[in-house]
């Protein structure tokens, strides 16, 4: 009995003498695109939009699927590459697809938290350009993107709809 209460005494000792490790809780680091129409007033997806990009070995993949009736989406931002290539794939109720290419620029800046954390990437965007089939415009809106999901990173500003 003395043994076990020994090895318990010894146990907490140990659990609470450790520190607490501050990896952060989200570690996704996203660019929020938010939808206008002419200057301030927000815009809502009529289309169906998805998003593609391609991957290092050259094949495209989905990182974003069917989204409808929104005013903002989040997508995934590289660490690897100075700039991304997205591929706006518009499909509208007639089943017409319209597709439009941004190109995003940035700075891959590396973020420490802890030795314990896994490594993440933050980004400060330069530079953001498209086709122009169904987006008119683009604006970096925080050039900024960090674990803050809430900040708008980029204004897209479409065509109006015939």
């Amino acid at each position: 009995m003395r043994k076990a209460v020994f090895c318990l005494l010894i146990f907490l000792t140990a659990l609470l003498s450790c520190s607490s490790i501050d990896c952060p809780v989200e570690t996704k680091v996203q660019v929020r695109y938010g939808f206008y129409k002419t200057g301030e007033t927000v815009d809502t997806l009529a289309d169906t939009l998805s998003v593609w990009t391609t991957r290092n070995n050259g094949t495209d993949t989905l990182i974003f699927n069917r989204a409808f009736d929104r005013t903002s989406i989040q997508l995934p931002i590289s660490y690897q590459h100075p700039e991304d290539i997205l591929y706006f794939h518009f499909t509208d109720s007639n089943k017409v697809l319209t597709v439009d290419t941004v190109w995003l620029q940035k700075d891959d800046i590396p973020h420490f938290e802890s030795v314990d954390c896994a490594a993440h990437y933050f980004h400060t965007l330069t530079a953001v350009r498209s086709t122009h089939h169904r987006i008119d415009t683009l604006i970096i809106n925080n050039p900024s993107v960090n674990y803050e999901s809430t900040v708008e990173h980029i204004r897209i500003q479409f065509k109006a709809h015939h």
